[in-house]
């Protein structure tokens, strides 16, 4: 069979070429992010009690949603936080490769079983359950720009407005505004009054909500003989304070009527006032964008960017927004900097295949050779759902200087044949490729044996380095079919018979001289070095002395090195938190 390609060198350009189309289809399908997406699904339940506190909250919501949750399919572990401010969060993490949909299914039927061991206030104010991507690539922050809207308008404004056509970019897995500042009515209750009237907030809590409620009245008219059927309109629940403050708490024992703002401030407000959000002593409100998995940051960044443009033209005066932290700057660094380093890769290697080979059509043909074998590889990263990601283009990157050597490897025994038996380059490659196609297959079967059994690691380390193990064989793999196609076929078609004898006077130019220069030098290191080989098997102690060194030095240095699980990268911004003391203890160290 290689004789027929090497006979019909369009069947090897042809391979090539298919190779090389469905490289680069994959290679513009394929999502860009910085590393490969290793974060296990999660699952978050949220539960709110209003007016309890975390110990509340702790003995009468966490146990019958945990104790329900536990257990749920694929679960790897779970965990809880109760909160002062009357929130549950539960949050579940299952094992890495379950479906997040199906996850959240199943955790949200469980979360339903236990629904009426529930106190009423929470099953009132709701449970929610959402999966959760955990890769933030952007914040966006929309601020009054003279302050005169309030963190309240903003945020309300934001969640109309903004986030749902956020939440509708392709590749956006959620958006969330910090804050839980949703309008609501606001009924402050004054303790001293309650306590005057003998009221508690329990009491005044039932008389809002059976006074303020939907109702569907009914219609008038039905089954008579009437004409005319007339259905009853209700304003349903109250909308303005002045509402609020004329409901009825309770008879008092002069007859007249205690109403709610006897005892409390009503006000229209926030849900929540926990979080308060500034952006350079302005008010503002602050949104985090999260990336959905198998997307492609940078085009969901770019449209993000884009989609934002079009939507501050309709904000209102005096608003504006900015993205003070997104990944797409570090991650075009990261990758702009691995191609650029891959270029110089293919270049350096280019020159010193030249400089080796010392011509410039033998030097074409691993040229050649290596982008087939880069660019066909971008087609089998898209059939397993790989990622272009720093991982698989410094994997590409190793690759050059391992896929160019099977190229060399043919043309270096094309040229040891018509050296030594004077034949033709066809001749001469059919010659060479009987030979050493069997090297080639089998140094490829050993190569791919040293990066392969990476791919079946377990884990998030496994996972990690999956894609820059199987790319790296891919290319690997496809660099051997290269050398027993187009590699011969190039080699019969480009190369000429330049190993003639001949003692011809020509005058010398700037590339003989310097090339003999080379082959001289390299000459002389090559029998030193054959020299020094001699001398180790003489006394083998050196060599086997030197090898327990470097053994020892291993060792030591796997030990004492700092071990990670990636390398800490500059990203841009800095993260501060601080916590302050209670007031009570501030108090007692003055």
């Amino acid at each position: 069979m290689l004789k027929q390609i090497i006979k019909r060198p369009v069947l090897a350009t042809v391979i090539s070429v298919i190779l090389v189309i469905l490289g680069v289809v994959g290679m513009l399908s394929l999502p860009i992010t910085k590393f490969p997406d290793i974060a296990p699904p999660t699952v978050t339940v949220t539960a709110i009690y209003p007016g309890a506190n975390s110990e509340t909250i702790a003995r009468s919501v966490a146990p019958p949603l945990e104790n329900a949750i536990n257990g749920v399919e694929n679960m790897d572990y779970i965990s809880s936080v109760s909160s002062n401010d009357g929130s549950l969060v539960i949050t579940v993490i299952f094992k890495l490769g379950t479906d997040p949909d199906q996850a959240a299914i199943n955790v949200q039927n469980r979360v339903a079983q236990v629904t009426n061991q529930l106190p009423a206030e929470v099953i009132q104010a709701g449970i929610t359950t959402l999966k959760r991507q955990n890769s933030m690539m952007a914040l966006i922050t929309v601020t009054s720009k003279d302050g005169s809207m309030d963190d309240l308008f903003l945020e309300n404004y934001a969640k109309i407005n903004v986030l749902p056509e956020i939440k509708r970019i392709k590749g956006v897995g959620d958006a969330m505004a910090y804050g839980n500042k949703d309008y609501s009515m606001r009924v402050w209750l004054d303790p001293a009054k309650l306590n005057a009237y003998n009221l508690t907030p329990a009491e005044v809590s039932r008389a809002i909500q059976s006074q303020n409620l939907e109702a569907a009245p009914g219609k008038l008219g039905e089954r008579t003989s009437e004409a005319k059927e007339y259905v009853m309109r209700y304003r349903g629940k109250f909308t303005e304070a002045a509402q609020y403050e004329n409901i009825v708490i309770k008879a008092l024992n002069d007859g007249s009527v205690l109403r709610l703002k006897d005892v409390s401030k009503v006000e229209f407000g926030a849900y929540s006032y926990s979080i308060s959000s500034k952006s350079d002593k302005r008010p503002s409100v602050t949104m985090a964008v999260f990336q959905m998995s198998g997307s492609n940051a940078n085009e969901v960044l770019i449209t993000l960017q884009e989609r934002m443009k079009e939507l501050s033209k309709s904000f209102p005066d005096k608003m504006e927004y900015e993205i003070p932290f997104t990944t797409k700057e570090a991650l075009d660094q990261s990758i702009s900097q691995v191609i650029m380093t891959l270029i110089e890769a293919f270049i350096l290697v280019f020159i010193v295949v030249f400089i080796f080979l010392q011509d410039l059509r033998s030097t074409l043909i691993p040229a050649i050779a290596v982008p087939v074998s880069i660019v066909g590889t971008f087609f089998f990263m898209s059939l397993f759902g790989f990622s272009i990601n720093i991982l698989t283009l410094f994997a590409l990157v190793l690759a050059i200087g391992i896929v160019v050597d099977d190229a060399i490897v043919v043309v270096e025994a094309v040229h040891a044949k018509m050296e030594h038996r004077g034949l033709n380059p066809r001749a001469a490659t059919m010659s060479a490729m009987s030979e050493i196609s069997g090297a080639i297959v089998s140094i490829t079967l050993v190569m791919s044996a040293v990066f392969i059994p990476v791919a079946f690691m377990e884990g998030s380390t496994g996972l990690f380095y999956q894609q820059f193990a199987l790319t790296l064989a891919i290319a690997i793999v496809i660099s051997a079919v290269n050398a027993l196609t187009l590699s011969p076929a190039l080699c019969a078609l480009f190369l000429k018979q330049l190993h003639h004898g001949g003692s011809g006077h020509t005058k010398s130019t700037f590339k003989q001289r310097f090339f003999a220069g080379f082959n001289a030098a390299f000459n002389k290191l090559t029998f030193r070095y054959g020299r020094s080989i001699l001398t180790l098997l003489k006394r083998k102690w050196i060599a086997f002395s030197l090898m327990a060194v470097f053994g020892g030095l291993f060792i030591w240095l796997s030990m004492t090195t700092p071990t990670g699980f990636i390398p800490d990268e500059d990203q841009s911004f800095i993260l501060v938190k601080v916590d302050l003391f209670p007031r009570c203890l501030q108090r007692a160290y003055r």
